[in-house]
């Protein structure tokens, strides 16, 4: 099964995280399927988070199932409500 999830980029205490697509059981940043998106905690509000939609969306249609977190940051960024959205359709 596929996971929307957060793996750690950055040095210590300076974290950065990739918004992938990986198989469940892998390691955390083990190899991903699909790079989808950024997330910097310590940046400004605007510059945030990165995302890539229309494979999140298309990932998600085809049954990936995200995290907490990184279903909190899709619907921060609104893309969760779209895929409510295509879903209800």
């Amino acid at each position: 099964m596929l996971k929307l999830r957060l793996t750690r980029l950055g040095r210590k205490k300076v974290p950065f995280y990739r918004i992938v697509a990986m198989e469940a059981l892998s390691r955390r940043d083990g190899k991903a399927v699909a790079y989808l998106g950024t997330f910097n905690p310590l940046a400004e509000e605007g510059k945030q988070v990165v995302l890539k939609e229309e494979e999140i969306l298309k990932y998600l249609s085809h049954g990936a199932q995200p995290t907490e977190t990184v279903r909190s940051i899709l619907t921060k960024a609104g893309v969760w409500a779209k895929f409510q959205e295509t879903k209800k359709k």
